[in-house]
């Protein structure tokens, strides 16, 4: 098994122990800092930045030292997906009145609704590269997510609740142009 895959395995791994931190309420005492941050919410926040830092790791891994894989391609993006779902869910549950319900179905179709364009270009034999939206789309969204994640670091909650909405804007840009400059692997599908 490659480095790359090693650490994509690793950030699957991550995911589940995120999800029970959440649940221990023995640690749900606040710490004095950052808004009173809980020392789950603590723990699941760094569980976080690390599996986002190993999703840029191995992708660097896998560029720099040939270790592509098709177990790679395949697992990789599940893993991604995975986690931001799992993140804007937990911050739904936790504050729904900045992360509403509405807005992290607009990242879930648009994850959906993309992957289901990719795997039609594959059967085409076509690949599709990530655009200049989709980039910023996943910039803002990891911004936003580790800002609201670590209680906007003690800033107002006006600079995440912001980067937020930039993230959102992207989701809804970045989906409307991969599904218009992608209409013709759709439409041969039909």
């Amino acid at each position: 098994m490659t480095t790359a895959n090693k650490l994509t395995l690793l950030r699957v791994v991550m995911i589940p122990i995120m999800i029970v931190f959440i649940y221990m309420k023995s640690m749900e005492s606040p710490l004095g800092f950052f808004n009173d941050i809980l020392l789950n919410q603590l723990i699941f926040a760094i569980l976080f930045v690390i599996a986002s830092f190993t999703d840029l790791l191995d992708g660097y891994v896998a560029r720099k030292y040939n270790q592509i894989t098709t177990f790679g391609k395949f697992l990789d993006p599940i893993a991604d997906k995975v986690l931001v779902m799992v993140a804007f869910l937990y911050l739904m549950i936790l504050t729904p009145d900045r992360v509403p319900l509405w807005a992290v179905m607009i990242v879930i179709v648009r994850e959906f609704a993309v992957t289901g364009v990719r795997l039609l270009a594959i059967e085409k034999g076509k690949v599709i590269a990530a655009s200049p939206y989709g980039k910023i789309k996943t910039a803002s969204t990891m911004i936003a997510l580790i800002i609201m994640l670590f209680n906007d670091f003690g800033l107002p909650a006006l600079i995440g609740d912001i980067i937020f909405w930039i993230a959102i804007l992207f989701t809804l840009i970045s989906g409307f142009d991969y599904l218009f400059k992608n209409k013709e692997v759709i439409l041969e599908s039909i």
